[in-house]
């Protein structure tokens, strides 16, 4: 048998990305980023559609919240990973036999491509009677309430964080009209100060809050997920 002289298979090549004209030299680190990234090779190998999906398994990992029979609400469920792996979760299809059936909604303000088992509704979170809507869809609170939401960049760090935190609490009001009592909140937030007063909050409405940043988190990334369990409704 020939034996591979190639190298390939033995180990993984380091792609980099040279500068094209009219591409910002940001916008090249994180392409090279994207290429090189484990995760993100995981997620076409595995077929997710993006490297979050293995942030909310790490996270439901540790915390447990992603159980048979929950109904779940997924805000801002652009593009669709989340959804993913929360349908094999909580039982959506019923392939785990004998355990309850999960009920999934995921919403947002653009076109989601569908995900089998996934209920998926146009509709921003934050206009009036949202979280009726979500109930009704629901035919009743929910379990838990997650949200991987990012604003837009700005560039600016500060501004950033501050925009994330404030998408962030607006999520936590929605979560506190649409959680069943003993029921979980899950959002990704970004270090950096403002996140204080969430926390403060949280602790009004919930018996535990916990923060998890997962192995799956870049390590550069200020980004890290709050955990609230036991809504006092």
């Amino acid at each position: 048998m020939a034996k591979n002289t190639s190298g390939r298979g033995q180990r993984d090549l380091k792609v980099t990305v040279k500068s094209a004209r009219g591409r910002k030299l940001s916008s090249t680190r994180w392409l090279q980023r994207q290429l090189n990234d484990p995760y993100v090779k995981r997620a076409r190998t595995e077929g997710f559609r993006g490297r979050a999906a293995f942030k909310i398994m790490e996270v439901d990992d540790k915390y447990r919240f992603l159980v048979p029979g929950a109904r779940v609400v997924d805000l801002g469920c652009a593009p669709g990973g989340w959804l993913q792996v929360a349908v094999k979760r909580i039982n959506v299809l019923g392939e785990k036999q004998g355990k309850a059936l999960g009920r999934l909604i995921g919403i947002d303000f653009q076109e989601v491509e569908p995900v089998a088992g996934a209920e998926i509704h146009l509709l921003d979170f934050m206009e009036d009677g949202a979280d009726e809507k979500v109930k009704a869809w629901l035919n009743g609170p929910a379990d838990v309430v997650m949200s991987d939401m990012a604003a837009s960049s700005s560039g600016h760090k500060q501004t950033d964080h501050m925009r994330i935190m404030a998408l962030c609490e607006t999520a936590a009001y929605f979560a506190f009209d649409t959680l069943e009592q003993g029921g979980t909140f899950v959002a990704k937030v970004l270090a950096g100060g403002a996140e204080g007063e969430l926390q403060k909050l949280l602790k009004q409405k919930f018996t535990k809050v916990a923060n998890y940043k997962p192995p799956s988190s870049r390590s550069d990334s200020s980004e890290k997920f709050v955990v609230a369990t036991g809504f006092r409704g």
